[in-house]
């Protein structure tokens, strides 16, 4: 009999309440123990969810207070040294000060897992001592059977994984580190087996990226040693994101189950088991509902790859998955009130996902039933009906981006002549500063938001009240002695759905939230039409800015490979052209921008790696599109507009090439939060254009001290040219209090001020 499961839950429930307990939790408004059993509720509720729809493998431990990996490194008691951790299980307020930081200490880096926007908290080996602080799946497990009567499955994060993606060690102390990481998770699974624990779920998504020979082996010599020490748990190696490397040697591993992912990596993998086959006695987990996607899977064209993979996989020896965790999708269609009927018919969120598992799994046993194929048919249906749409066939946009493809997407002159020309026409000192664009959004900002989209203030009255926000936050810089400012974006909810809104193809949900980092949550846009470029975006906002103060301002949009990475995109058009519909829309806002008197404008593309594609072989075509696309948008515009960009929060070493190609007048990069090991990368690669490397973190609730800017700062001249310098915070101030942002700001101009006398 086929069977159905699920690689885990979105976190965030129905309504955001996990995020709302853990900023409750934080601002003090409310005690540990409520904390802990609203978690509790909100955990519990999850997996209630899944029971009643009648999913057969239900995942625990997916659940997380912040983020799993940091509680994976948590439960093996990786605590850096700074935040003076005394052992035993590490209490919330130390497990919080890794993830956000405290006023002694910095927080631990934070990048994207994988090709996702989702972000995890790096662990830090260097100076610990691992031991099992507590068993937290065995935890989870309980808790599941002793309140739902659920068999859970334990979900754990695999050794090699956590080491590939942890820091602090040296690439040759890898298997000294194994040597001390592998009797931990020996103890986590012998545990689960005495408790009586069937399956338990390791999470090997580092299998799908480049290993060598050294990896084959670490892992046969993890596996031999998991399996052998419970053998009467079944182990489900688990991959997704992207197809096995070494396909043979990992289904050959002795383990009694593999999951693979049939979605992102449905050629590889399918290639694979159609040239290799499947051994025989083990289950294969095959990822068939796309993890990812918010669209309604073609259930007719799925059932085809089930049937094709059962040539190879015995029915009861196979079950039907989600291609990787739901955390990365919203919770529930449910709520989405204001949804067109031909879009919202269309969509699947967690819940539907789990529907959609649940059908094709009886679709694909024997007795099944026709109720199921009439429901197969409906859903067949409603993704047909959106693939014919209007909006779908727009020749106009299609026939305009490929006229601009054919013509050279270049700048009139060269960086090198640019430059001097920018030198003459802004005046800047040395080491100018500046920052990204975002300003703290209040609880007053967002309330006056709110009340004009309920229509209690009109147009006039909120539009007077972002002018003041605008006006108070210049004269804020000005005192504060930034050399370029900026609007501070009162008016934008998000920097994607701010533009998607004023776009059309982009629809909108009401409670579409998918988690980021920690309690950040975002609301993607969906992407569900051609992108056509109406009227002027930000052109009010910035020329007003603009006439409060003589010193520049920056025009401040989101790039196209941004807007499409933090979107849920359509499915029937390569994203390569909907990064150049994008392109094309913005690229006549920067027009607008340069028309109204604005001559630097900042393009942000902070999402651009996250889209790099996890095989080495697909990278540069996706590189070469991605520059394209940024190339489309601000290659127009004259040689005195001095173009922006920024980055953060991925590791940038591998693409500076293409970064450079981009051919920005300046970037902004994050380099605090890695705790400037950015700046390594600049010691043996140079870069010829302008470059600010954020000095300080702007996500950990702190106040930097002007001597640790500064040292960042000494680091970055070492091997910068110190004329194409720039001074700035790695990220916008839009989750920061006022009070901490201009006293952070006034101690990074007052570190620029003693770097200038130190390096001119």
């Amino acid at each position: 009999m086929v069977r159905s499961s699920v690689l885990g839950y979105p976190r965030i429930g129905e309504n955001r309440e996990w995020k709302k307990a853990l900023e409750a939790f934080w601002s003090g408004r409310i005690e540990e123990h409520e904390f802990q059993q609203q978690m509790q509720d909100i955990r519990l509720g999850h997996l209630r969810k899944q029971q009643e729809k009648g999913v057969d493998f239900i995942p625990v431990n997916d659940f997380s207070y912040y983020d799993h990996v940091l509680d994976t490194a948590a439960m093996f008691g990786i605590v850096p040294e700074r935040f003076s951790y005394q052992g035993g299980a590490v209490p919330l307020s130390v497990y919080y000060g890794i993830a956000r930081g405290t006023q002694d200490a910095a927080a631990s880096e934070m990048t994207k897992w994988f090709n996702t926007n989702y972000h995890y908290i790096v662990p830090e080996l260097n100076g610990t001592s691992p031991l099992l602080t507590e068993n937290k799946p065995l935890i989870a497990y309980r808790e599941a059977k002793e309140k739902l009567g659920i068999e859970g499955k334990p979900v754990i994060l695999g050794p090699l994984t956590f080491l590939k993606l942890s820091k602090g060690y040296n690439p040759s102390e890898i298997d000294s580190w194994l040597n001390r990481l592998l009797p931990l998770y020996v103890r986590v699974l012998q545990e689960l087996s005495a408790e009586g624990a069937q399956w338990v779920q390791v999470d090997e998504p580092i299998l799908v990226t480049k290993l060598d020979e050294d990896d084959l082996t670490r892992l046969k010599r993890i596996y031999e040693t998991l399996t052998a020490s419970a053998p009467n748990l079944n182990v489900m190696l688990q991959t997704y994101f992207e197809s096995l490397e070494h396909y043979s040697d990992i289904v050959a591993l002795p383990v009694q189950g593999i999951g693979l992912d049939f979605v992102h990596g449905y050629a590889g993998n399918m290639k694979a088991l159609q040239v290799h086959g499947f051994p025989t006695g083990k289950i294969l987990g095959a990822g068939i509902i796309d993890g990812r996607s918010i669209w309604k899977a073609s259930l007719h064209d799925k059932k085809a790859i089930i049937d094709e993979i059962s040539r190879y996989v015995s029915e009861d020896s196979l079950i039907i998955q989600s291609s990787c965790s739901l955390l990365h999708v919203p919770v529930t269609v449910d709520h989405e009130a204001k949804l067109g009927s031909h879009l919202k018919n269309a969509l699947a969120f967690a819940d539907e996902k789990l529907d959609e598992l649940v059908l094709l799994t009886k679709a694909a046993s024997a007795d099944s039933d026709t109720l199921t194929s009439e429901h197969m048919d409906r859903s067949q249906q409603a993704h047909k009906a959106i693939q014919l749409s209007d909006e779908r066939n727009r020749a106009d946009i299609h026939q305009a981006v490929k006229g601009i493809l054919k013509q050279p997407l270049v700048r009139s002159l060269p960086f090198s002549e640019r430059h001097a020309i920018q030198r003459d026409t802004w005046q800047l000192p040395f080491l100018p500063t500046t920052t990204i664009g975002s300003f703290p959004q209040t609880a007053e900002v967002r309330k006056a938001r709110l009340l004009w989209r309920k229509g209690e203030w009109s147009p006039d009255r909120y539009n007077h009240f972002i002018r003041e926000q605008i006006g108070e936050w210049i004269r804020e810089q000005e005192d504060i002695g930034l050399d370029v400012l900026v609007h501070g974006e009162f008016e934008r909810t998000d920097m994607v759905e701010f533009f998607g809104e004023k776009l059309e193809g982009f629809a909108f949900t009401q409670n579409g939230w998918v988690q980021s980092y920690g309690s950040r949550c975002v609301k993607p846009p969906i992407i569900y039409g051609d992108v056509a470029f109406t009227e002027s975006m930000t052109v009010e906002e910035t020329r007003y800015a603009q006439s409060l103060t003589q010193r520049p301002v920056k025009g401040m949009l989101t790039g196209p490979i941004t807007i499409m990475n933090w979107s849920f995109t359509r499915e029937d058009l390569p994203r390569e052209q909907i990064a150049y519909q994008l392109a094309y829309a913005l690229r006549q806002e920067v027009e607008a921008l340069e028309r109204s008197g604005i001559g630097m404008i900042q393009v942000d593309e902070p999402a651009v790696r996250e889209g790099l594609p996890l095989k080495e072989k697909d990278q540069a075509e996706y590189l070469t599109w991605a520059v394209k696309a940024f190339r489309m948008t601000t290659c127009t515009v004259q040689p005195s507009t001095q173009i922006h960009t920024h980055m953060c929060y991925c590791e940038f070493h591998d693409m500076m090439n293409s970064i450079e190609s981009m051919d920005a007048d300046v970037i902004s990069i994050e380099s605090s939060r890695s705790h400037g090991e950015l700046i390594h990368s600049f010691e043996s690669n140079t870069y010829p254009l302008g470059i600010g490397l954020g000095v300080y973190d702007i996500h950990s609730p702190r106040v930097p001290a002007v001597e640790e800017m500064t040292s960042m700062i000494d680091r970055a001249l070492r091997v910068l040219d110190p004329g194409l310098f720039w001074i700035n915070p790695d990220c916008g101030l839009k989750t920061r209090g006022a009070g901490e942002t201009i006293a952070s700001l006034r101690n990074m101009v007052a570190a620029t001020k003693f770097a200038r006398v130190h390096h001119s």
